[in-house]
């Protein structure tokens, strides 16, 4: 019998490793970063964001004929005129255009992004990205300071989205919008989303806010200083500077940069709050209330014990959950409702505090006072679906077995270490896969 069960369990982790070509993505309407590039003089990198991990699944050949691609072109045009596209902006748009295998080639590669948050921050808020960002403040100090009286969002927080997107402009990408919007559309792993993002595209040109020659970004679609999608763009692009259009490809950032402040004011962000301050924890804190689910005032998490890093008070601003990026041997964070703003952006935690960081640097306030577990190597993608699926065989429901390590799985191993008498911080380490197996 013992031979049957070991055959049956083989047979099934290679069903599941087999499974990871056809896995979800972390969030379906988020959109992809640009590449990090090597630029000797600009940032470190050109756009740091941890991007949600894309399927690994080739649903077609990478290098494929055109055929196809104009085959599908063709029934896109019907919907497209449908969707009230006018047949001569589709002519302008769509004559000529090719299958870029670039795009193809650079999703599928998304897949094996993995990088601690200790080594994220360090390009996300290296000292050129910060002094760079000063510069930036010094240039645009004027347009800045309308940008925040006219929104309620502060100059810096702009000015870091501005600066982990695109370097400051250094890199808004070269890649054609529609091209790229309509191979990834055609490719079919997210092809919804991406035709959603096509016909937006397509209504930004009939609108005359650009022509599609013009229109460029990222090679997934993101345009602009502040990489906007073509629905982000409709939803949310300003023209602040007056001229009658909202023009996010410019030289000039103003209409980019006034757009992510809308883009940030329009879901709610507070002015003067906070999106996080670094807190050290007491001797005995209970870990289990190191949750999203749990919210308190500041005064109320001092009656706990937490106190700022800098040992001072901290104001109640608001409620705020305790949140720890890597686990117990990391920095602790009091995030306040800000934080839940800059994720409507990109709902990385990485990116999130990456934004929060550099604007407070750019503030003024220094590093991290806490230390990161530098040592411990982080989960691959796979083991990370590994931990999810142990945790849930374990009677430890992630509700998804994805890669992505978010609040469901976060509870999920909180409440597997409370049931073992482990220190239920919630962080999913290499020794702790190694207990499961």
């Amino acid at each position: 019998m013992k031979y049957v069960c070991g055959f049956v369990a083989a047979a099934f982790w290679a069903s599941i490793l087999q499974a990871e070509t056809s896995n979800t993505t972390k969030r379906p309407q988020i959109r992809p970063a640009l590449d990090s590039i090597q630029l000797a003089s600009a940032d470190l990198t050109v756009s740091i964001r941890p991007v949600p991990r894309p399927t690994t699944g080739m649903h077609r050949v990478v290098v494929e004929g055109n055929t196809s691609f104009e085959t599908w072109l063709n029934a896109f045009r019907h919907r497209a005129v449908a969707a009230g596209i006018r047949p001569q902006v589709l002519d302008r748009s769509l004559s000529g255009l090719t299958y870029d295998t670039d795009a193809i080639k650079r999703d599928r590669s998304q897949a094996e992004f993995s990088k601690p948050i200790w080594e994220y921050l360090d390009s996300a808020v290296s000292d050129l990205r910060i002094a760079n960002g000063r510069k930036a403040l010094v240039r645009y100090n004027d347009t800045l300071d309308r940008i925040e009286a006219r929104y309620g969002v502060e100059k810096e927080v702009v000015v870091a989205v501005w600066g982990l997107e695109t370097s400051y402009g250094t890199y808004r990408g070269s890649s054609q919008t529609i091209r790229s919007l309509a191979t990834l559309a055609h490719d079919g792993r997210r092809a919804q989303f991406f035709e959603t993002q096509l016909l937006a595209a397509l209504q930004i040109v009939q609108a005359g806010d650009i022509t599609s020659d013009r229109m460029t970004g990222s090679w997934a679609g993101a345009m602009g200083h502040t990489q906007f999608m073509p629905t982000s763009y409709l939803e949310h692009a300003v023209d602040f500077d007056g001229d009658g259009r909202r023009d996010i490809w410019s030289d000039d950032p103003t209409d980019a940069l006034a757009s992510a402040a809308a883009y940030l004011a329009k879901f709610g962000w507070t002015k003067g709050q906070p999106w996080a301050v670094e807190v050290r924890l007491p001797k005995g804190f209970d870990y289990a209330s190191a949750s999203r689910d749990v919210s308190l005032l500041p005064s109320e998490w001092a009656a706990r014990g937490v106190r700022a890093a800098n040992g001072g008070g901290i104001a109640d601003f608001g409620l705020a959950s305790i949140l720890l990026p890597a686990g117990s041997g990391g920095v602790a964070l009091m995030i306040f409702d800000n934080f839940s703003v800059i994720e409507r952006y990109n709902g990385a935690d990485a990116y999130v505090i990456g934004i929060g960081h550099l604007s407070d640097r750019l503030a003024g306030q220094g590093p991290f006072r806490a230390s990161w577990p530098r040592g411990e190597r982080v989960l691959s993608f796979a083991e990370r679906k590994e931990l999810q699926l142990r945790l849930t065989l374990a009677g430890f429901d992630t509700q998804a077995i994805d890669g992505r390590i978010g609040p469901n799985t976060i509870n999920a191993l909180r409440a597997y270490q409370m049931a073992r008498g482990l220190l239920p911080d919630g962080y999913a380490t290499v020794q702790l896969l190694e207990r499961m197996r």
